[in-house]
């Protein structure tokens, strides 16, 4: 099983949603992310865990969604990427990438409206430090157009694990780094009860949502609704 989230946007007319492509099997990936794109026709996808090489990005050039933005790690492959429909109308100004392939921010304008989207995968080791280097690196260009969607491999709450585990020192530093950048958890401040989760530990047989949309909290006025939906992989 596979876990997407969608978030609906009200007022700037977008329906942005991100989803993680990390099945087993390259083949596999790709067919069953361009069938979810060609359904559910979002404005914007982030993917991580793809690892796309340029010959591979026509797989996903679906027809009305010819901009691919990727972050190239090693080797040329792409473990983030953003997805945008034509019908978006996105006109980037500023593009950042690491050399890792690990974050990718796109900074410009849609419908009339500005927008920095920023898409992170960091590893499971020391994930927030990671983060928090990155907002770091970015401070000057996150404002209150932005939205940060991405694999953070980190629980923020102690709702966000079903074992309802203490948050460490290291998570409650990345929390005061993101209320240092005035961005918020948008799904749980939306959800403050919720107990969805996006990721599965065999080995431990435990739930956890590492998977988070941080925006500002203009964003939050704007957002109607969010939702985690549990697609099968057959």
């Amino acid at each position: 099983l596979r876990i997407f989230t969608l978030m609906f946007i009200r007022d700037i007319g977008l329906k942005f949603s991100f989803f993680i492509v990390s099945l087993p099997g390259f083949g596999i990936r790709m067919m069953l992310a361009s069938k979810w794109i060609k359904s559910q026709d979002p404005s914007l996808c982030y993917t991580w865990e793809t690892h796309l090489t340029c010959r591979d990005t026509h797989r996903l050039t679906i027809k009305g969604r010819r901009n691919i933005y990727q972050a190239n790690g090693k080797q040329k492959k792409a473990d983030v990427a953003i997805l945008v429909s034509d019908k978006t109308h996105l006109k980037p100004t500023k593009i950042k990438k690491d050399k890792e392939g690990h974050y990718i921010m796109v900074k410009g304008s849609t419908q009339q409206e500005k927008l920095t989207i920023l898409n992170i995968y960091a590893t499971t080791t020391a994930a927030p430090r990671f983060i928090k280097q990155v907002l770091r690196d970015l401070q000057r260009d996150l404002d209150f157009h932005t939205i940060i969607v991405g694999d953070l491999n980190t629980p923020l709450s102690i709702l966000d694990r079903s074992t309802r585990q203490k948050i460490n020192k290291d998570i409650q530093d990345l929390n005061s780094a993101l209320d240092q950048v005035d961005v918020i958890d948008i799904y749980r401040t939306l959800y403050c009860k919720s107990t969805e989760y996006t990721f599965f530990s065999a080995p431990h047989h435990t739930y956890s949502k590492i998977d988070h949309t941080i925006g500002s909290k203009t964003l939050l006025s704007k957002c109607k609704r969010m939702e985690i939906i549990t697609v099968s992989q057959t």
